[in-house]
C-alpha cells in the first residue's frame, strides 16, 4: 500500500513539474550550444523571427568594404540575407553552405537580385572577415553586426538562417535547404531558397514560404 502511495506521489509530482516546464527536454542536445546538436534543431533566439508577409525589418550595418548597406536602399529588388559564421561547419567554405550560397549569389546577381551576408558573430573581427571573403572570393557584401541588432530583429536563430525580401516584405524565411549535412541524394534534394527567388523572379507564390532553418546558433554578445 506504501509502495503504491509513494508511485502515486511521484507520478504527480512529474505531472505538475511537466505542466511548469520543470522537466528539462531530451530532444536537441544542448541548448547553450546547439553546434553540439548536429544544427538539425534550432535554437531560442533572443527574438522571434518576423513572419512571412511581414515588413522586413531596417537597418544600418559597415560591409567589410567600409561601405554602409541597408536593406531600403534596395527596396524595389529581390533582397537575400544570409546570416554567417565561418566558425559554423553548417556556415561556412569548407563543410557548410558557404559554396551553395555562392554559386546562388553569381547566379542571380545578372538577374538583379542583391545578396548580403550578415556575421552576427560578436567576437568576428572586419579583418578575420576580409581575409575569409578574399579566400574564398565571396561576390557579395559581408556586414559585420557584433551587437547583433540586425539579427535580433529578424529573429536570426542559425548560421545559415536565410531571409528572401521583396517590395520591403519578408517573402520567404528560414533554412538554406533541406540538406545540412550535403549527403541528400540529388532526388531528394529540396534548395528552399533557390525556389523562393526563381518563383518571385516568375512573378509567382513561393511554394515554401516558412520552414525551420538548421545550423549552429548564433553567437550574440553575451548579455550582461
Amino acid at each position: 500500500m506504501q509502495t503504491a502511495r509513494r508511485w502515486g506521489l511521484w507520478l504527480a509530482v512529474l505531472a505538475l513539474s511537466s505542466v511548469s516546464g520543470l522537466v528539462p527536454s531530451a530532444v536537441g542536445g544542448d541548448q547553450k550550444n546547439p553546434q553540439a546538436a548536429e544544427g538539425e534543431k534550432q535554437p531560442a533566439a533572443a527574438k522571434a523571427a518576423p513572419k512571412v508577409g511581414d515588413a522586413a525589418p531596417e537597418f544600418e550595418l559597415k560591409g567589410i568594404d567600409g561601405k554602409t548597406y541597408r536593406p531600403a536602399d534596395h527596396k524595389d529588388k529581390l533582397v537575400v540575407l544570409e546570416w554567417i559564421n565561418q566558425d559554423c561547419p553548417y556556415s561556412n567554405f569548407k563543410t557548410g553552405a558557404g559554396p551553395k550560397a555562392k554559386a546562388l549569389s553569381e547566379k542571380y546577381k545578372e538577374k538583379g537580385v542583391v545578396w548580403l551576408a550578415i556575421d552576427s558573430t560578436h567576437y568576428q573581427t572586419v579583418e578575420k572577415n576580409g581575409e575569409y571573403a578574399k579566400q574564398n572570393k565571396i561576390p557579395h557584401p559581408v556586414l559585420m553586426d557584433p551587437d547583433g541588432t540586425a539579427g535580433q530583429a529578424y529573429g536570426a536563430k542559425t548560421t545559415p538562417h536565410v531571409f528572401v525580401i521583396h517590395k520591403g516584405k519578408i517573402v520567404y524565411a528560414g533554412a538554406f535547404d533541406n540538406d545540412p549535412r550535403k549527403d541528400k541524394p540529388k532526388e531528394g534534394y529540396r534548395g528552399y531558397v533557390a525556389e523562393a527567388i526563381e518563383a518571385v523572379l516568375a512573378g509567382k507564390q513561393v511554394p515554401l514560404a516558412s520552414t525551420d532553418s538548421w545550423g549552429c546558433s548564433v553567437k550574440y554578445k553575451p548579455k550582461k
